[in-house]
């Protein structure tokens, strides 16, 4: 892409829950002189915005229904960072339109069926138009998909036996805008048992390495060494995230990665106990969702989109998640990445700015298609998340 563009970078949902702290964040950390706009369905929202980051930068009224103005929209800048969806229902038509005019792409999705569709429909658009399509530039799925890629790096990128992702601390609320992405993605899939078929597959975002490992059982509650453990709500789109880097390298991690993420309940009966509420009560909530009756009984009380919760929750959230990795030869190492941050606010604002940051001004590799975090942008990210209080340390597995 060799045309001059209109905006170095435009922030599509601007005005959001999520779209504020992405906005409040490229206006602290942008380089001076960096070309930025704001973009979303209402005008005067954006402009109360614009007053209130105290800028000057342009905005575009745009709703991602209207395909032709999208279509403007994306040839007028360099990259694309939306917080509008579902991305089931509201991402396509813009994921498609920076496809197509070379326009580098990054978003929020966790979505599995969003994401695999965008790949069958704008990965050989976007390397032929040299844009970077990247999906899952917030805590899902940087804190995986980087944590897992430096430890390999650091075993000397040799295949991987093994890796469990385990979450150690995560203190943050519930978005309106993930619930209602679970919500969309479960409804699609009651319709389409073949959707259920590729939300439960960890090679749904790949064509699937030759050599697969036997089925087994679901993941459930474990006892290990330091007590108990459940499976993380997000496991399994992150798996499908870190195989489709492993897949774009050429299978670098092996063709026969297990990889896991759990969450750390304790010890104990309490530990038990924790680890059982935590694995029953997210079966019960993807269950509810499933089904039209009950998931307009559990719409009641769960967070609307565009909700989330207070500022002071918000202030007091931070993460952290430990990542250890056995290669096939060699010591096994340990990723930890860690932030001061709520991992679905202000810790998604920051990945999702400074991703943007990274697609529109770092020297990347030469790279283009639906990609992943650490093959669109790798260590360069990693480095700009350093620079705000992210942890994205390796060292041994002791």
């Amino acid at each position: 892409m060799t045309e001059e563009r209109d905006h170095d970078i435009v922030l599509l949902g601007a005005t959001g829950f999520v779209g504020r702290f992405t906005a409040r964040h490229l206006a602290r950390s942008a380089p001076e002189g960096a070309r930025i706009a704001l973009a979303g369905r209402s005008l005067p929202r954006l402009e109360a915005l614009q007053r209130e980051l105290g800028v000057s930068w342009p905005l575009v009224e745009v709703d991602t229904s209207d395909a032709p103005a999208v279509e403007r929209l994306a040839a007028s800048a360099s990259v694309i960072a939306t917080t509008v969806g579902p991305y089931l229902r509201d991402g396509a038509v813009v994921a498609a339109a920076c496809a197509r005019s070379g326009t580098s792409y990054a978003d929020l999705s966790g979505e599995s069926v969003f994401v695999a569709r965008s790949i069958a429909s704008n990965h050989d658009a976007a390397q032929q138009s040299g844009a970077r399509i990247v999906h899952s530039c917030g805590f899902d799925s940087i804190p995986s998909d980087l944590g897992l890629g430096l430890a390999h790096a650091a075993a000397g990128g040799v295949p991987i036996v093994s890796a469990t992702l385990r979450v150690r601390s995560l203190r943050g609320g519930v978005s309106g805008g993930t619930i209602d992405s679970l919500r969309q993605q479960m409804a699609a899939a009651a319709k389409d048992p073949s959707l259920r078929r590729l939300i439960a597959s960890p090679y749904a975002l790949t064509p699937g390495p030759a050599v697969r490992l036997p089925e087994r059982p679901r993941d459930g509650i474990s006892r290990v060494r330091g007590g108990w453990e459940a499976p993380f709500v997000m496991s399994g789109y992150n798996r499908q995230i870190v195989q489709r880097t492993s897949f774009l390298n050429g299978w670098s991690y092996g063709q026969l990665l297990r990889y896991r993420e759990v969450v750390a309940t304790g010890r104990g009966v309490a530990g038990a106990l924790r680890a059982g509420a935590l694995t029953l009560g997210t079966a019960a909530l993807v269950g509810a969702l499933s089904f039209a009756p009950t998931r307009a009984v559990v719409d009641r009380v769960l967070p609307a989109p565009g909700a989330g919760p207070s500022a002071d929750a918000i202030a007091r959230g931070r993460f952290a998640v430990e990542i250890d990795v056995y290669p096939v030869e060699g010591a096994p190492v340990r990723a930890r990445v860690a932030a001061p941050y709520d991992p679905g606010y202000g810790g998604t604002g920051v990945m999702l700015a400074e991703s943007a940051l990274s697609l529109a001004f770092d020297d990347l590799p030469d790279r283009a298609g639906v990609l992943t975090p650490m093959v669109a942008m790798g260590e360069a990210l990693a480095q700009r998340l350093r620079a705000h209080r992210f942890t994205l340390d390796v060292g041994p597995l002791s």
